[in-house]
């Protein structure tokens, strides 16, 4: 046993190693960032009430950024623990509270969600007659439902029940969620398919979905800013940021209820959502990980939807990219007034958490540019093998240059192949809103299939007659053939 005072005398210099301005945990001085990210200037010249940052790197965090106030009105500045209104920041962590649930014994994810359904059941659908909807299916949305998303609520409206949501009987929703193809066979994003998830959990489980992810996630993996508690309910936090529209003033109370809890109801921190992060990217090595096991963790962020699914989406987790030769976990979160995203690298511990408390307009360029900047200043870069690429045919080159429908994300935004300095590049507004710090190349690899430089998809071009007419994308050992039409 070591002696008390050395054991003592280890921890003072531990934490004579830590500091509280900006940089935790970390020998590297992250001080810089702040001169090269300039928040408060990107928030002055957007009118951006509010931004919170968070940057992890090698499995710790090691940065945090409040800029700004919480609400307009009281001018009261942010905090490390000042809570956000996530928006679909929540699906992800309705998916990982579930898959939880499931290796606890008390739901079994691939039956039908039906069964476990008791105040409503799915409506009778020709898509469905052979072929009820696991719960999985609706984690990466290929479950067939619709209702994309849903509006707020404020302190004085009355605040629907999740039923009469699903029944159409809200704004923007005249009649019942319905189904819009075979289950397993198609992508459409899907809020209400969250719905129907959390009317499962709480149906089978007597509990509300708020309980559950308090008890099995975010009490475990102490997020004590994190919770679905809503602004209308006993325990709703009070240092929380309002939301806004684009004139930078408070939407009604500044706090939105939403009953669609499952689908978008957390409220949280970067900070909080960084552990998160973390705590996935630990279970992933199997190293340090404390309440996702590393099966969860691999079943939550391996890509399940190919086909019209944006590039790629996991249960609840975006696919979409490949900056820096990483594969990424993303997830975006969009409500009125509020949005932000989780970017986190799949190995290496590495990425970053933003929330703002502005509209569209106001707080999406804030949050593109500090991306952009982040993934150049933050070196993140997984070493990429060159030996696989070898020289493009001049007639493949040839064919290929032109302008096509979105092969890459199927956004119907125009993709164009286009030759620089004897290599060819692909160019889209898509793609582009996915870029980081490199640009978009296409390589010709070994066995015939080509690489974009920064996208997670393999492609296979089918020429014929001269031309491109399809383009097989691969994922691992998902694939999805998609028709290409040259303009």
């Amino acid at each position: 046993m070591k002696n008390p005072l050395y054991l003592f005398i280890i921890t003072l210099m531990m934490l004579s190693c830590q500091t509280r301005n900006n940089a935790v945990t970390s020998k590297r001085d992250y001080t810089f960032l702040t001169d090269s990210l300039h928040l408060d200037k990107q928030l002055e010249k957007y009118k951006l009430p509010g931004a919170s940052l968070v940057i992890f790197e090698n499995y710790k965090i090691v940065y945090y950024s409040q800029v700004g106030v919480k609400s307009m009105d009281s001018k009261e500045k942010l905090d490390v623990n000042t809570a956000f209104s996530t928006a679909s920041i929540t699906k992800p962590i309705t998916a990982l509270l579930c898959h939880i649930l499931e290796e606890k014994g008390l739901i079994n994810l691939d039956e039908p969600i039906d069964k476990y359904l008791k105040r409503w059941h799915l409506p009778k659908s020709k898509f469905t007659e052979n072929n009820s909807p696991t719960w999985r299916q609706f984690f990466n949305h290929t479950s067939g439902t619709n209702q994309g998303g849903f509006s707020d609520y404020y302190k004085g409206d009355v605040i629907p029940t999740i039923k009469q949501s699903l029944l159409g009987q809200i704004p923007r929703y005249d009649k019942e969620v319905e189904f819009l193809f075979t289950p397993g066979t198609g992508f459409e994003y899907s809020g209400g398919g969250y719905v129907i998830v959390q009317m499962a959990l709480e149906d089978t489980l007597n509990k509300s979905i708020a309980e559950l992810a308090q008890q099995h996630l975010f009490t475990p993996l102490g997020l004590k800013n994190t919770t679905m508690i809503q602004p209308n309910e006993n325990g709703f936090p009070t240092n929380v940021a309002s939301v806004h529209d684009k004139d930078g003033k408070v939407i009604k109370t500044g706090l939105p209820i939403t009953p669609q809890i499952g689908a978008s109801g957390v409220w949280s921190t970067p900070t909080d959502l960084a552990k998160l992060s973390i705590e996935i990217q630990n279970a992933l090595r199997n190293k340090n990980n404390k309440v996702v096991s590393h099966q969860v963790a691999k079943k939550v962020t391996e890509v399940t939807a190919l086909k019209d699914a944006v590039g790629g989406w996991g249960y609840g987790w975006q696919k979409s990219v490949a900056y820096n030769n990483y594969d990424w976990l993303m997830c975006n979160g969009s409500n009125t007034g509020v949005g932000g995203s989780i970017l986190a690298t799949m190995e290496d511990g590495n990425g970053f958490v933003i929330l703002a408390n502005g509209e569209k307009p106001n707080r999406i360029p804030v949050i593109n540019e500090a991306r952009i900047k982040l993934l150049t200043l933050m070196d993140w870069n997984k070493k990429a093998s060159n030996e696989n690429i070898r020289e493009l045919p001049l007639s493949l080159k040839k064919q290929l240059i032109g302008t096509y429908n979105d092969f890459l994300y199927g956004q119907r935004a125009e993709t164009k192949i286009v030759e620089k300095n004897n290599r060819l590049y692909v160019e889209s507004l898509f793609l582009g809103f996915f870029k980081g710090k490199n640009e978009n190349e296409l390589l010709y690899l070994k066995n015939g299939t080509f690489k974009i430089v920064d996208y997670p998809n393999t492609l296979k071009f089918d020429f014929s007659n001269g031309k491109v007419n399809s383009v097989l994308l691969i994922r691992d050992s998902m694939k999805t053939e998609v028709q290409i039409t040259k303009k």
